[in-house]
């Protein structure tokens, strides 16, 4: 977050990571005490709903993958230990470019291309969202119609299957009622559309994203508590690249709403990063309770009630020393240290770090040195 002034609000930076802090550079009258918790209390709600929601979409996803994998023998795509330990060096050398293009170049034709490339990214994920509803909300009388597009290249053996996507004329009333939310970002930036896809791609990356062991997240998590905290507190590149960033990864809420209405123009903002990546993390914890069979849900509750804490906190240090303040400061450690601390308690840490999506994928180093691998103990067994 960064601190220019004397109004609280939250940047976005490049990678999606969010900097909580005060600015009031433009001018603008200072939010009312009233107008700062109706945004603050609507974006802590709009950071909750896409990680509830897309952590139950993520159960079915697996287990759709799973049958995939059992038909096919085609593995998922996960991220391993070494991608996890990579992520926030990539995400810093994207970052810093990110940073040296907007010195080089004018920032308004770069966030021309950013709004042409994040309209049909917005679209896609908004359709892949709204789709199973509308199609029940379409009446049974509706003439559908299935159809099927295929797009190859070569010929022969060495032909290539490029596209095959299976839709319906319900899907393209999905994807026109899309195309609709996207020209009215594209053409009005208006703060309802950048949040309807905003929800969209937070709800998209908690399902999709795969996150198949706990010490794969702990390590993604720990690098980019690091990350945070150096962009942040050692460099202006992050809150730099974020007030220079204009695209849907964002979430806004006006702080003078209560003033201006659907016109105001004074907004606090959360940034996806710290939606989603917990978010997929407490996916992953989610899944693990459904693999316990226990019929309860402790460790996804107690993870969601810890990043529900660890975002009020990160506001309230924000708001009361008016500093640039990195999310994942607070975010990581509760998001961590309440699930294995349910663990100890509980006395499941070996089965916790030993879960894995997909067991019949070769266990992760990163597993047999905390507890120990899975294929391992069933033979002790």
């Amino acid at each position: 977050m960064a601190d220019t002034g004397a109004e609280s609000t939250s940047v976005l930076n490049a990678t999606g990571e969010d900097v909580v802090g005060a600015t009031n550079g433009t001018g603008r009258v200072p939010a009312t005490p009233e107008g700062m918790v109706v945004a603050y209390s609507s974006l802590v709600i709009m950071a909750l709903l896409p990680i509830f929601v897309g952590s139950f979409r993520s159960v079915k996803h697996h287990k759709e993958q799973k049958i995939s994998f059992q038909e096919s023998g085609e593995k998922p795509e996960t991220m391993s230990s070494k991608d996890a330990a990579m992520f926030p060096i990539i995400a810093s050398c994207t970052l810093f470019g990110i940073y040296m293009i907007f010195k080089v170049f004018s920032k308004e034709y770069i966030n021309l291309l950013l709004t042409v490339y994040f309209f049909a990214l917005g679209v896609l994920a908004l359709a892949h969202i709204n789709s199973p509803w509308i199609a029940k909300i379409i009446p049974s009388s509706f003439p559908n119609k299935e159809y099927h597009l295929i797009f190859t290249q070569g010929k022969g053996d060495k032909k290539e299957e490029i596209v095959n996507y299976e839709f319906d004329r319900k899907d393209l009333i999905c994807l026109f009622v899309s195309c609709l939310i996207g020209l009215w970002y594209g053409l009005k930036k208006h703060w309802i559309a950048n949040n309807l896809f905003g929800l969209a791609f937070a709800v998209n990356g908690v399902e999709l994203l795969s996150l198949n062991r706990v010490s794969t997240g702990c390590i993604l998590l720990s690098g980019l508590f690091l990350y945070d905290i150096f962009w942040v507190f050692g460099t202006n590149v992050m809150v730099t690249v974020a007030k220079s960033f204009e695209a849907p990864i964002k979430l806004v809420f006006p702080q003078d709403l209560l003033e201006k209405g659907l016109a105001a123009d004074n907004f606090a903002m959360l940034g996806l990063g710290d939606v989603v990546i917990p978010g997929i993390f407490i996916a992953l914890l989610l899944r693990f309770d459904v693999s316990m069979k226990k019929g309860s849900k402790t460790y996804f509750y107690s993870s969601f009630l810890a990043y529900f804490l660890g975002l009020v906190a990160t506001i309230f240090v924000m708001h009361v020393f008016k500093h640039a303040q990195p999310a994942l400061l607070y975010l990581v450690p509760a998001c961590i240290g309440v699930p294995v601390s349910v663990a100890l308690l509980r006395g499941e840490v070996k089965e916790l770090f030993s879960y894995e999506d997909h067991s019949e994928k070769t266990p992760d180093p990163a597993v047999s040195a905390i507890s120990g691998s899975a294929t391992g103990d069933k033979k002790a067994q």
